[in-house]
């Protein structure tokens, strides 16, 4: 079985790497699995604990043999999240025609592989699905199978080349066309919540985000993801430590399950499953709200 490879970006977050990692060598293909690990670089005005933190890190990735080949990149600038994940991603997938994308905060299931690989054989060739993600909010009512949603997301996920060349990184453009087609309503998940106003902030300079033009590249181009019946990652990044420093004391993140089915699904938009999402967004209170917004801005900085 040919396995995509695996793309990890991180930077300055030792623990959580370390986690992260640790949590990638426990999947059942991990040891079948070529690893890329992006390691970003200290800014001009790096402070020396940032510089310390940025060495642990890199011992870390060295430490073990945390798939069956592991191969990394160090910059010795800072490129910022958005323009390492956009050129690495953009290197390997053009590599490969494949790609399985995690950030150092991600605790993966030991299931996730499989999930991906699987997913990503059968829809290969379907070029309405643009990738396969491994997130799912915690809605109220059980969803029994993986479904589609328009769009993309960006808390482990994965794509293909003809997928990955979609992405459009002018904000402005996705932007004036996301008006003209009065399309914020839909985008904004039934004005459920304001991705539109993260799309302006990333115009505006004020977010450095990568992943509201993955979602809204998508969601232009009226492309499909495959999403899990329950979620296959939690995020440990909600405590202060990334360059937002919010601290979120919110779980999003239940994993209690083995596996689940791996069926295939009609090639269209589950109305159903959305409205749960939709209805998720309503109803949080605003620490959760913060907490999914942190989903999409992706630890700003400030390059």
């Amino acid at each position: 079985m040919d396995l995509a490879p695996i793309v990890l970006f991180v930077y300055n977050r030792p623990w959580h790497t370390e986690q992260t990692l640790k949590a990638l060598a426990a999947n059942a293909l991990a040891g079948q699995s070529v690893l890329y690990i992006f390691a970003d670089g200290p800014k001009a005005d790096a402070t020396a604990e940032t510089i310390t933190q940025i060495k642990e890190v890199r011992k870390i990735i060295r430490a073990e043999k945390w798939c069956s080949r592991v191969n990394i990149v160090e910059s010795d600038v800072n490129r910022g999240l958005a323009n390492s994940i956009i050129n690495g991603v953009t290197t390997v997938v053009n590599q490969f025609g494949s790609v399985i994308v995690l950030e150092d905060d991600l605790i993966t299931h030991p299931f996730f592989l499989t999930y991906m690989n699987h997913y990503l054989k059968v829809y290969q060739h379907e070029n309405q699905v643009i990738s396969i993600y491994g997130y799912q909010y915690p809605v109220k009512k059980k969803i029994e199978a993986p479904f589609f949603l328009k769009g993309a997301d960006c808390w482990g996920w994965a794509t293909w080349k003809r997928g990955w060349d979609l992405f459009e990184a002018n904000g402005k453009l996705l932007l004036s066309e996301l008006l003209r087609r009065n399309l914020s309503k839909e985008f904004n998940f039934d004005n459920s919540y304001d991705f539109t106003s993260l799309l302006r902030a990333q115009v505006k300079g004020e977010v450095d985000s990568w992943a509201i033009r993955w979602y809204a590249s998508a969601f232009l181009l009226n492309k499909l993801t495959l999403y899990p019946p329950v979620t296959l990652i939690k995020n440990i990044g909600f405590d202060g430590s990334g360059t937002h420093g919010d601290n979120i004391n919110v779980d999003l993140n239940t994993m209690h399950f083995d596996s689940f089915e791996l069926k295939t699904v009609d090639i269209s938009e589950n109305k159903k499953n959305k409205k749960q999402i939709e209805l998720f967004f309503k109803g949080s209170p605003s620490p959760i709200k913060n907490a999914i917004k942190k989903i999409i801005s992706r630890y700003v900085r400030k390059d």
